[in-house]
């Protein structure tokens, strides 16, 4: 980004009036206006087209990002992380420290592990029977075993996940990629998110928010039955050339009073979300039209079947989204509240059983079918939940875990990352990293680089700051992965 894009999100005005007025804000214009600030307004204020493409700061491996959030926080030691050293154990108290929902705890029972593990690909890494399908991928996938959060709670996880803030009002990942980035396909929405059928995250649309961006890199919601995109329908007997028509007048009048205040990012959001939302409604449709796919290919997706049925026509529109020049997507596998995600503090076994059985064909699908057409070294996939779980019980009786942000594992594959290994390691029973300790903001940080993006230049000037989604401190990628 070039410096005049720090001064993104004020006015002239209060710019002037925050650096003091007088003589010191003549003195401050003619800097400005030497960088060309004043002559060309920041790049997220484009009165053209905010989302217009930007080059990358350096050669990107990816183009897009499919990010497939396991909503509730899965257990990585019933997944991915295996720990040999707790089967025998199971109903022993041990002394190990914990932080859940259920506070502070200083011991427990052991819950060991509910599924076996074996080792498969070429790698020979860990995966248990849960994931029968996804086990055939593992030499295109870098598991992060030791991915550390900030909170143990839901909201908080979520958004620290989603935005690198365990507060509301920072953009999302997505906002801060069509930010940076600009889209390919000005047809299409940039960043594009698919709900689980039983609901939203316990935060709700917070989660893919453009924050105090523009609210041109605010997500779109998609959905997998009905309408894909509801409200983009014109009103019925409103012919598309006389609705061209009204939006041509609106514009007109929009861009006659946007020449005047160039800086006003807000208003060119809005003339570009209503020209969006007309080309949206003829391109959208066969974006998301299943039945140009073969008969075999929604077979591999799981489209026969009732269990993994939703997922894989979000994973399948994914896949055709992507082909498409979409920049972020992504797809929520469980909603609402309780076991309705994979938020395990009762009956692990039915609980991971069911939202793994759900999404394990469609997923290693997804893997398949992007290497297959040449995609998927341009498309970076990124696996997990908010957190993981404990390795004891959360109850006397049962075998639900608490949250667990002292370690947990998530996984990425394609887009130039080096797949057919593990970073990092927790402890013996799986409570805390105890290796190379990967915090949620090295993760964006690889996000953003596998992009062509730097994590500690790519900033927004809003609130006195340059905001950056990785925060103040400078932050390296996981350099295992790339």
């Amino acid at each position: 980004m070039s410096t005049q894009n720090n001064f993104c999100g004020r006015t002239r005005r209060e710019f002037l009036w925050q650096a003091g007025g007088g003589f010191g804000s003549v003195a401050l214009t003619g800097l400005l206006s030497g960088d060309g600030f004043f002559s060309k307004s920041a790049q997220a204020a484009d009165s053209t087209n905010p989302l217009a493409v930007i080059p990358p700061h350096f050669a990107p491996k990816a183009k897009s990002i499919i990010f497939l959030f396991m909503y509730g926080g899965p257990s990585h030691i019933d997944t991915f992380d295996h720990k040999p050293d707790m089967i025998g154990m199971d109903g022993k108290t041990v002394d190990v420290k914990t932080f859940g929902r259920g506070g502070h705890k200083t011991g427990g029972r052991i819950v060991e592990p509910r599924w076996k593990f074996k080792q498969y690909g070429e790698s020979g890494q860990w995966v248990s029977e849960l994931f029968p399908h996804l086990s055939g991928c593992v030499d295109d996938i870098a598991f992060l075993k030791s991915m550390t959060a900030d909170s143990p709670i839901h909201g908080s996880a979520m958004l620290m996940m989603n935005s690198g803030k365990i507060l509301s009002g920072s953009p999302a990942l997505g906002s801060w990629v069509n930010y940076g980035l600009g889209t390919e396909n000005e047809n299409l929405p940039g960043f594009v998110v698919m709900l689980d059928p039983t609901g939203g995250p316990i935060s709700g649309a917070k989660n893919w928010s453009s924050g105090y961006m523009p609210a041109t890199y605010q997500a779109t919601q998609m959905r997998s039955k009905g309408a894909p995109i509801i409200d983009l329908a014109p009103p019925e007997g409103m012919s598309r050339a006389a609705q061209r028509t009204l939006l041509d007048s609106l514009n007109a009048a929009n861009t006659d009073h946007l020449a005047l205040r160039s800086d006003n990012s807000d208003l060119a959001a809005r003339i570009a979300s209503y020209e969006l939302a007309f080309k949206m409604q003829k391109h959208a449709p066969e974006a998301v039209d299943i039945s140009q796919e073969t008969a075999e290919t929604q077979k591999m997706y799981g489209l026969d079947n009732k269990r993994t049925e939703d997922f894989g026509k979000r994973c399948l529109y994914a896949r055709r989204l992507v082909e498409r020049g979409v920049r972020f997507i992504q797809l929520y596998s469980g909603g609402n509240h309780n076991d309705n995600n994979w938020d395990a503090h009762g009956d692990l076994e039915k609980n991971h059983n069911y939202h793994a059985g759900n999404t394990d064909q469609p997923i290693a699908a997804l893997l398949k079918d992007l290497k297959q057409r040449a995609l998927l070294d341009e498309t970076l996939v990124v696996w997990g939940g908010e957190f993981g779980r404990q390795p004891t019980a959360e109850y006397a009786k049962g075998s639900g875990r608490d949250h667990n942000a002292f370690g947990f594992t998530m996984w990425m594959a394609g887009g130039g990352i080096k797949g057919g290994q593990s970073v990092g390691t927790t402890d013996e029973l799986g409570s805390r990293a105890v290796e190379n300790p990967l915090h949620v903001k090295r993760l964006h940080a690889t996000i953003l680089n596998q992009l062509g993006l730097d994590p500690n230049r790519l900033s927004y000037f809003y609130g006195g700051l340059d905001q950056k989604l990785v925060g103040v401190e400078p932050v390296e990628p996981i350099a295992e992965v790339i």
